[in-house]
């Protein structure tokens, strides 16, 4: 008898009329057989410098890629050859870069570390017109695109602020500022870092942050219009119960499920799949309760220890749980236990993006080398399952740290006045200002922890 999982098991299903040609194909999808196979197919060769970010559009058939060229590029999936290559207008490195959804592909929203946000509209015939939609005075590291919605979007940004965009509007608005825990009290007037946001696909109103600390933290637009407070109070937290006495890790990557499961990646530690009934309430904060949490699914033997590390599900289902690694690999663990089932080599030294194409067993990953690497069944030039080289990563500590200053704008934004930043912390008025001071938009964030939180490599 077929094992379970296997591409045969389902075959024979199928013959025996027991799956539906669309359950088949998910079936076959699924299979730990096309994990098993998968190999590099292609090589993406046009970037310059560090590719940061990938994803595919909704069909499948364009992969958006950003660099710290500061160029953005479509490649055809079929072709698996550029099909756009243009400037986004970012004046430092290109962190992150989404399509938006309905689109026909042609609106793509980008951040970078010149704490700019951008949109970049794909004219007929090739041409790209790019627009400032906001300098937000700190390096932007991630945005989370609203789903069925060609205008909405979030963004996170180093000073612990979370954004919202509408491509309708002049100006973006500012949600709150993220509070540090600090014996829970979020209105204590700390501010932390963040690095990852992302929206819940099945209420697109609900989305999660996380940063300078071990708690993930969850929102709700509307309840955030309610309440009308500088300090967002979040629905819902997680952290493993292991982290909860504040332990100072990082998070640096977040993902959600079909079916609402939150992946979150700590720094030197694991990645964990949190569910509802994992989560600290605002009011729950005590050991007693956190002794009683179910303890969350585990993922581990990569290394998150330098840039900042995403992390993904794969499978038509979400079966499969990815991320890149300091040595250089793209990790593949079985999501209902946990299992460490794929070792992929991908770049020399880390991999820090791995997306899946939309509607097939496709991988696309990028790190620190300057090619993107497809991956999918079939011969490929690296089948290797290379053992990982816990050697090849220095361990110690790093001490990164970025600075960007608006002297060297060439915008030409005439900022002369010398607002007080005490007194725009104290303004109700948390919406965008063209004119408020850029003068010192990036401090040193000291954050009370061994060592200093890994920023994305300024050149």
């Amino acid at each position: 008898m077929p094992a379970e999982g296997t591409r045969v098991a389902g075959l024979r299903a199928r013959e025996d009329g027991r799956l539906r040609p669309r359950r088949f194909a998910a079936a076959v999808m699924a299979s730990e057989d096309f994990v098993h196979s998968l190999g590099i197919q292609r090589r993406l060769r046009k970037h310059k410098r560090t590719v940061n970010t990938v994803s595919f559009n909704s069909s499948g058939s364009l992969l958006l890629s950003a660099s710290n060229d500061e160029t953005a590029m479509l490649w055809s999936t079929e072709e698996a050859a550029p099909a756009l290559m243009f400037h986004t207008g970012h004046r430092s490195d290109v962190l992150h870069a989404q399509f938006m959804p309905l689109s026909h592909d042609r609106s793509i929203v980008t951040c970078g570390a010149d704490a700019e946000v951008r949109h970049s509209h794909v004219q007929q015939g090739g041409s790209v017109l790019t627009d400032k939609l906001a300098n937000l005075r700190c390096m932007v590291h991630q945005l989370a695109v609203e789903p069925g919605s060609p205008h909405k979007f979030f963004s996170c940004v180093v000073d612990g602020s979370v954004w919202h965009f509408d491509l309708r509007e002049k100006h973006p608005r500012k949600l709150f500022r993220c509070g540090a825990v600090r014996r829970f009290d979020y209105l204590s007037g700390d501010t932390m870092y963040l690095c990852a946001i992302a929206v819940d696909p099945r209420n697109h109103s609900c989305f999660a942050v996380a940063g300078g600390d071990e708690y993930v933290r969850l929102y709700d637009a509307r309840k955030i219009e309610m309440e009308r407070s500088k300090f967002g109070l979040p629905v819902e937290q997680f952290c493993p119960q292991h982290l909860v006495p504040e332990k100072g890790d990082v998070i640096t990557g977040l993902a959600y499920s079909q079916t609402g499961e939150l992946l979150a990646s700590y720094r030197n530690d694991s990645i964990y799949l949190f569910e509802r009934e994992h989560g600290l309430y605002f009011n729950d904060f005590d050991e007693f309760h956190s002794e009683k949490l179910p303890v969350p699914r585990s993922f581990k033997g990569h290394l998150n220890m330098q840039v900042l590390k995403g992390v993904s599900f794969l499978g038509p289902n979400c079966e499969y749980v990815s991320s890149g690694s300091d040595c250089g690999h793209v990790f593949i663990w079985r999501k209902k236990d946990g299992e460490l089932i794929r070792m992929l080599k991908g770049d020399t030294q880390s991999v820090n993006c791995v997306e899946q194409h939309p509607h097939e067993i496709v991988i696309a990953s990028c790190g620190t080398n300057t090619d993107i690497k497809i991956w999918a069944p079939g011969d490929s030039e690296n089948p290797s399952t290379a053992p990982l080289d816990e050697d090849s990563v220095d361990e110690g500590d790093y001490m990164l740290s970025a600075r960007y200053d608006s002297s060297s704008d060439e915008d030409g934004d005439e900022d002369g006045d010398d607002d007080d930043d005490d007194e725009e912390d104290d303004d109700d008025n948390d919406d965008y200002d063209e004119d408020e001071d850029d003068d010192e938009i990036w401090t040193d964030i000291e954050l009370q922890m061994g060592r200093n939180l890994p920023l994305p490599f300024v050149n």
